[in-house]
């Protein structure tokens, strides 16, 4: 007898053969080619069900732009300090032009999609992604494609997608790829109210500070790195905070936690909260401590600079990106968005295709071009391990993007180390960009045959600094201690913000995309990071990165220290 999965698998491609049938004979004929192909659904998803004609699903076309390298090099040359152009950011429309598709390419798809009855509808300012709503058997016939419930059986998520769709050659140069269909979504363990990062505890005993002896709080923090109490003044100045996954920030919490830990602020400071995709910042929900983390240390650090929560529902046109590029388009759509954008969650590399990847990296550019500074959590499983039976690093997403800043994590206080959990290491699907091959060639030069085979060694390099993620105290209906990248991304980008407001009040624009000028030039602002590491066991073997003089992909250029920022940024 066969096994249970052949048997489904031959009378799912009977069933598809007669129910979707790959050509229509009141359509016009197109040569289709192969457009996007895998061999099978990734470990641990296996075929479930035949998926009906009549289910509904849209699917996100991402058009060819114009010129495909215009966003880069005009975040390259806004964010490079030796450019004429340094930081004369672009405006919205200088930017969605640079990112528009050409009128060939619009018109070209529109026209296919016309041929078989279907309208799409542009899904971002610049007109680079359109979405089209059908059904699977309009989807199948369209895309010469087989679309089906897969499902994840750790998990319990099914996914509907396909293992490989095709287009008219003809519009290969116009069409960069098609979503959903070939990549699937991150399982995620556990159901309901998740996050997507660990909490570890800290493993280093505390030689402390006074102010940091009892945890990691803003006055630990503030003496650490300098970070003033002073008020902002620019009311414009202003930091987004990330939020998925049905992780709230509750209001009362930030109150506790402000009369406990900043009883210099007006305990009633609050913050702004956007809806995204069906994301709702209920009250009433119980917490599960990244809203809380991320929401009180950026109120809490950044005094008086307006916070806004966004909130990233479940309901994602965006499907296996689980929001991040409905949120980078909304901000993208906004005339004046938010000059520091943090966020504490991500994937691995290797979970979405190179393809996807960078179409939300290009937008992060874009946003980076209009003068924000778009910073992401490396992520709290150190090296990481490809699977079980390997040794290979795995990077994280979107720390591999070269157009956003990478924060990784340290412990301790006098002096700071390297905290074992800080995610790090090198991608495999980007090289190095310009403005750290010279840091990063003397790390690998000095490393020697160390983890020899097991990274990119000329892929780009993270993370790109550090600060302070352990032993966070946040405050629920009591304190309690919390430790992750996550707790560093949100301190960054509050001194950002803070260096943002004093510019504002110069007459200066905001610091924007950091990477070039930190490389370059601000390095000095850093406190280098030499001890510690990243060490985990993957496949039985322990294996890491360590800590050491100069850049590392553990603490990247070090932590960041307010007032030598300030200095550099010409204040």
């Amino acid at each position: 007898m066969a096994p249970l999965a052949c048997v489904l698998a031959l009378t799912l491609l009977s069933y598809l053969a007669v129910a979707t049938p790959l050509s229509t004979p009141s359509k016009p004929s197109r040569s289709l080619r192969v457009h996007q192909a895998r061999d099978a659904p990734p470990s641990g998803f296996a075929l479930s069900s035949l998926a009906s004609p009549s289910t509904p699903l849209t699917l996100r076309i991402a058009l060819a732009q114009a010129n495909p390298s215009a966003v880069v090099n005009a975040l390259q040359s806004v964010s490079d300090p030796s450019s004429s152009s340094f930081r004369q950011h672009l405006s919205k429309a200088d930017a969605q032009e640079l990112a528009a598709p050409s009128s060939d390419s619009v018109d070209a798809v529109t026209s296919w999609l016309n041929e078989h009855g279907l309208t799409a509808t542009a899904l971002s300012p610049a007109g680079d992604w359109l979405g089209v709503n059908l059904t699977v058997s309009q989807a199948n016939t369209l895309l010469a494609a087989e679309f089906s419930m897969f499902s994840h059986s750790a998990s319990g998520i099914s996914a509907l997608r396909t293992l490989s769709y095709s287009i008219p050659a003809s519009l290969n140069d116009h069409i960069d790829l098609i979503a959903p269909t070939t990549d699937f979504p991150e399982p995620i363990k556990s159901v309901g109210l998740v996050n997507k990062r660990a909490f570890h505890e800290p493993v280093l005993p505390r030689t402390s500070l006074p102010e940091c002896s009892n945890g990691t709080t803003p006055a630990c923090l503030q003496k650490l790195y300098n970070i003033p109490t002073k008020p902002a003044k620019v009311s414009t100045n202003r930091i987004g905070v990330t939020a998925h996954f049905g992780n709230n920030a509750h209001y009362t919490f930030l109150e506790n936690f402000l009369k406990t830990f900043r009883p210099d602020m007006d305990p009633t400071t609050n913050f702004s909260v956007t809806l995204l995709d069906g994301g709702n910042n209920d009250q009433d929900v119980p917490s599960v401590s990244e809203g809380e983390l991320d929401i009180q240390y950026t109120v809490g650090l950044a005094t008086e600079v307006p916070v806004d929560f966004i909130m990233v529902g479940f309901n994602n046109t965006d499907g296996e990106l689980e929001g991040y590029l409905d949120e980078i388009n909304y901000l993208l759509s906004l005339d004046d968005p938010p000059q520091v954008l943090t966020t504490s969650y991500g994937f691995a590399e290797h979970s979405i295709s190179f393809a996807l990847t960078d179409k939300l990296c290009q937008a992060y550019a874009q946003l980076g071009a209009r003068g924000v500074s778009v910073l992401f959590a490396s992520g709290d499983s150190a090296v990481g391990c490809m699977n079980s039976n390997t040794t290979t690093f795995n990077p994280t997403f979107p720390s591999n993007c070269p157009y956003v800043t990478s924060v990784g994590g340290t412990q301790g206080s006098s002096p700071e180390q390297a905290w074992p959990g800080s995610s790090g290491g090198f991608s495999n699907y980007y090289p190095a960009p310009s403005y750290q091959v010279s840091a990063v060639s003397s790390y690998l030069a000095a490393l020697g045959e160390t983890n020899a085979g097991r990274f990119n060694t000329s892929g780009r390099a993270f993370p790109d600094i550090s600060a302070q993620a352990a032993d966070f105290r946040i405050a629920f209906d009591d304190v309690e201690s919390v430790t992750g990248t996550s707790a560093a991304s949100p301190t960054v980008g509050s001194i950002v913000a803070l260096v943002n407001d004093r510019l504002a009040q110069a007459g200066k624009p905001p610091l924007g995309f950091l990477n070039p000028w930190l490389y370059a030039r601000a390095k000095a602002a850093f406190t280098d990071i030499t001890t510690g590491n990243s060490t985990i066991e993957c496949n039985g073997e322990q294996v890491g990165f360590d800590a050491v003089e100069g850049w590392d992909p553990v603490t990247g250029l070090g932590t960041p220290d307010f007032n030598k920022l300030l200095k550099l940024a010409g204040l």
